[in-house]
């Protein structure tokens, strides 16, 4: 059987670092994303008697050996839950952005994860299919089940993603700046871990997403980018501070971020930046003031891209092979 899959990037409102237990991707802390709809991945999976082996291509190219086996852990556990052993073979392609930090990774497992299931004939919930594509990428949970959405690291014994409110019902409007980088953050997870802030953000965060739970719950657009913005510095203190003192923004990220702060303190534009493990830009503003945002933003950047929120990974017609 053949099934595609379209999922979508996410951007984190308050982010989630270090892995408690790295093989299964369980975290220290529960996080909260919203996805991204001009960010998106689509993945063809067929699975067929007489293929000799998996073949695993994304974005026209054999993925690493690290990629690979991610992606073998996702397919293996689909596997295992429909008792089947037929190869599949997968092609992948992410919208043509490039830039690091734009949560690919979450849309590419959680396209993988659905499209997989669907051809190897399950039909499993979203909780539990968030459960199997955390394997292969942590957030892919939360784009899996799209929206504004939380991961819970651990509740009543399982780690899984349920959304918290549809794409459609908040009025958020965001202005993507990807920013190229070679820095490799394979590592950072667990580099975290040595940052003497690390204890201090995992009892902040305690009242973040509490904060953050709330806001979403209110439909409190300035509130949720607000509290993103704080996360976003405190989220970077910790990775440069880290044994590997890595530096994920650029010059054009802090030009950028300090662009945003000038509008909003000077102007009394409603507008927040937020940035993952990357030096990508994620502009937060409202619809109404979206295209002075984007004016001003472009003085500093050729390439700009304006989303809103979106929804769910979902089966789509039309396939990659």
């Amino acid at each position: 059987m053949k099934c595609t899959a379209r999922a979508y990037a996410i951007q984190g409102l308050v982010k989630y670092h270090g892995l408690k237990n790295a093989k299964l991707r369980i975290p220290f802390h529960d996080s909260i994303s919203v996805c991204m709809r001009s960010l998106d991945t689509v993945t063809t999976v067929e699975a067929r008697n007489g293929l000799p082996r998996d073949g695993i291509r994304i974005n026209g190219t054999v993925p690493t050996a690290g990629e690979e086996a991610r992606a073998r852990m996702v397919i293996d556990k689909l596997r295992e839950l429909a008792g089947e052993k037929t190869r599949v073979r997968v092609e992948s392609r992410n919208a043509n952005v490039k830039g690091k930090g734009l949560g690919f990774s979450a849309s590419g497992f959680a396209a993988l994860g659905l499209a997989a299931s669907k051809a190897l004939g399950l039909s499993l919930e979203p909780r539990e299919l968030s459960e199997v594509v955390r394997l292969g990428a942590g957030s892919a949970a939360r784009s899996l089940v799209g929206g504004f959405s939380i991961w819970y690291a651990n509740r009543k014994g399982r780690s899984y993603a349920e959304q918290l409110a549809s794409a459609t019902s908040i009025g958020l409007r965001t202005l993507i700046v990807p920013i190229p980088s070679s820095i490799k953050t394979d590592k950072a997870h667990a580099d975290v871990l040595t940052s003497p802030f690390f204890r201090a953000r995992l009892a902040y965060l305690r009242g973040v997403l509490q904060r953050m739970r709330r806001a979403i719950g209110r439909k409190d657009v300035s509130e949720i980018c607000r509290l993103a913005e704080v996360d976003t510095l405190n989220l970077h203190a910790i990775t440069m501070t880290g044994r590997l003192e890595t530096i994920l923004v650029s010059p054009l990220s802090v030009r950028i971020m300090d662009e945003v702060r000038r509008l909003r303190e000077e102007e009394g534009v409603p507008v927040w930046y937020s940035l993952d493990t990357g030096p990508s830009v994620f502009v937060n503003t409202t619809p109404r003031a979206a295209s002075k945002v984007a004016r001003r933003i472009r003085t500093l950047a050729g390439n700009v891209l304006s989303s809103d929120p979106a929804g769910p990974a979902e089966i789509i017609s039309r396939h990659l092979f």
